[in-house]
């Protein structure tokens, strides 16, 4: 059967109830059964939210009408609806990806492996060879490699057969000798040869994305790095002896400072002249060989704690503080760490682990008759990959291409259509195979990954709960918009009954403003609406106005109290100076004036619409009580923590 890479959220939402065995029914609403583990959820979290706590009755009160609207939102089919689920799905993967990682283990690893790598300097010489033009060039340079190495082990020398084979661009400089190299420096594979060769001795030839490699670990030594911080006041690069005398004043004042007691890192965020002054002057950690001369030399050479005197580099006078040496913590490094995993070949490597894990987990397996079948395919398409292959063998067929899950389901050979490029240049049954398997790997892992995503409802019950809390909550908002919020707005005939039988309740503590103000560009513009004013019909003034004068007028329409309105306050109640309306600064009452009372419904409007809601909120309960019964057990009521 075709793998369903996606669930739809009517199924979810009764997957998502089913909670595991020992969690018993609190209550039941509409004949659906509510856990308990649901329940304590929602209570616990609700408590913590709460300035006031809630008692357990009152809550369960207030739980109970929620589940009654979560109800009627299913029976009028919201969940069913094609824009509900596509936004509940990109919540579900969203609040997913916290739960679907993996194997942290193999992932704290690599952060500790590079951790130790970087506390220990590796002494090398390198030799390199191009991939060459196709697999068999490579293999060959592979084989040369491993000559060349054959030679040094019997006595030839490094240097020569650099000089001569080598293709590093850099052996005209260094003769193949790198020096002291450490972590984070090289590609993770060329890191992995170099600080799994033991001192004295040639790695075997290696293969890297930029070419063939060969390394001889020569010695090792312990990381030390300075911890460092300055003042720098920055002199131009073809200062004058003025300017710079200027700025050693400048530098021995600030010394001087250091010496009476003053605070090193605020006066580096007073004085210094570099990106670093907003961090107190921190340079963070450094090693040799990263720094200008004498800075390198005398980070070196102070002890820790040690201020140093003025001093001149290329860039100006600094004054440095060693904070310490030796090498960075764990945690400080933790976050570059970190990124350079994120960005490199490790990435794609816990990924693998990652995806390994999920085919033992969900029981994985390929079907074995793929390769036999993809091959004779390939045979009769003149073993070539290509656009006619896929129609022909691949598009529509049904073969089983591989098992996962506890019920055995199966992805076909059809299902990698969509990965499969056509226009890829292979040739040959080894390479086209090992193109369709890494394929085939491919949509493994994203049918194992939605596959792992829609388990996490019935094995995580954090995840599930959380889920059903954003899915009832989707559902609550819309079912309270169509019998509430929006309801009561756009049900005017009942509006203005609801304010004729509630008129008294509606009073104003002081008088406003009713009407609707213009506002114009210029003087020039208000003197012929003015004109017009006089000229139009009352009736249709706005509308005409607005046709005429387009965008060189402006009008609102406002009910107000004073203080409400910059406008209103200065030509209604005649209170405060002529305000500024960026550009339209000429403005004049077009109708309404002050009035101490409400004259219609849509003078409180807000007010009317609030209250009309509660009635509205008030007639769905009782409705909801009635189509909805509930059922509470009370001895599982005690249960709750």
């Amino acid at each position: 059967m075709k793998a369903k890479l996606l669930i739809s959220s009517l199924l979810l939402g009764t997957a998502i109830l089913a909670i595991a065995k020992g969690d018993p029914v609190l209550m039941t609403i509409n004949g659906k059964d509510i856990k308990l583990s649901e329940f304590e959820y929602l209570y616990h979290k609700n408590n913590q939210q709460q300035v006031e706590k809630e008692t357990l009755d009152q809550y369960v009160d207030r739980f109970v009408l929620y589940k009654q609207k979560v109800a009627d939102a299913e029976a009028a089919g919201i969940d069913t609806t094609a824009v509900f689920i596509q936004e509940f799905e990109g919540y579900q993967k969203d609040l997913a990806a916290p739960y679907m990682v993996e194997d942290t283990t193999y992932h704290w690893q690599m952060v500790s492996e590079a951790y130790e790598r970087f506390k220990k300097e590796i002494d090398i010489d390198h030799f390199m060879l191009p991939l060459g033009n196709g697999e068999q060039a490579t293999l060959a340079n592979m084989n040369l490699m491993d000559s060349l190495r054959t030679c040094i082990i019997n006595g030839e020398k490094w240097e020569d057969l650099v000089a001569q084979y080598s293709s590093d661009p850099s052996k005209q400089r260094n003769h193949g000798h790198y020096g002291f190299i450490s972590a984070g420096m090289f590609p993770y594979s060329f890191e992995n040869e170099v600080y799994n060769t033991p001192v004295g001795e040639i790695s075997k030839p290696f293969r890297t994305p930029y070419g063939i490699h060969m390394v001889r670990v020569n010695n090792t030594r312990e990381r030390n790095d300075v911890h460092a911080k300055h003042i720098l006041k920055m002199f131009p690069k073809n200062a004058t002896a003025e300017q710079k005398a200027k700025c050693k004043q400048q530098i021995d004042s600030i010394y001087a400072l250091l010496k009476a007691g003053a605070n090193f890192e605020e006066l580096a965020k007073a004085e210094s002249q570099d990106g670093s002054a907003k961090s107190g002057g921190e340079l963070g950690w450094f090693g040799r060989g990263r720094m200008v001369q004498p800075f390198e030399d005398i980070a070196f050479s102070l002890a820790d704690g040690e201020i140093s005197e003025p001093f001149e580099t290329q860039f100006g006078y600094h004054i440095m503080k060693k904070v310490g040496h030796g090498v960075a913590t764990l945690a400080e490094l933790r976050n570059n760490i970190e990124n350079a995993i994120a960005r490199d070949e490790r990435a794609e490597l816990i990924k693998k682990r990652r995806i390994d894990d999920l085919k033992t987990k969900y029981n994985y397996s390929l079907s074995p008759e793929f390769s036999n079948v993809m091959a004779t395919a390939l045979q009769k398409n003149a073993l070539t990959l290509d656009s006619a292959f896929i129609a022909q063998n691949i598009k529509g067929s049904t073969m089983p291409l591989f098992s996962y899950g506890t019920k055995q389901q199966w992805a076909t050979v059809g299902d990698l259509l969509p990965l499969i490029n056509p226009k890829a240049r292979m040739a040959g049954i080894p390479q086209c195979l090992g193109y369709l398997n890494t394929v085939v790997d491919a949509l493994a892992e994203k049918v194992l990954t939605d596959y792992h995503a829609r388990e996490l409802v019935n094995t995580n019950p954090d995840y599930r709960n959380l889920l059903n809390e954003y899915r009832d909550g989707m559902m609550l908002f819309e079912i309270s918009n169509r019998r509430v919020w929006k309801a009561a707005s756009k049900d005017t005939v009942g509006l203005e009954q609801y304010y004729a039988a509630h008129r008294d309740k509606y009073t104003w503590a002081e008088p406003h403003f009713k009407g609707i103000i213009l506002s114009a560009k210029n003087d020039s513009i208000m003197q012929l609406v003015k004109a017009d004013m006089k000229a139009l019909p009352a009736d249709s003034l706005t509308d005409k106005l607005h046709d005429k004068y387009g965008t060189d007028i402006r009008m609102e329409r406002m009910v107000v109290k004073q203080g409400d309105n910059v406008l209103a306050d200065y030509l209604a109640f005649h209170q405060g100076d002529k305000p500024d309306r960026k550009g339209y600064n000429e403005f004049i009452i077009l109708e309404g004036g002050v009035i101490a009372q409400p004259q219609e419904m849509s003078d409180v409007r807000g007010a009317v619409t609030s209250d009309y809601q509660d009635v509205l909120e008030q007639q769905w309960k009782e409705e909801l009580a009635r189509k909805y019964p509930v059922k509470i057990n009370k001895k599982v009521l005690k249960q709750v923590k």
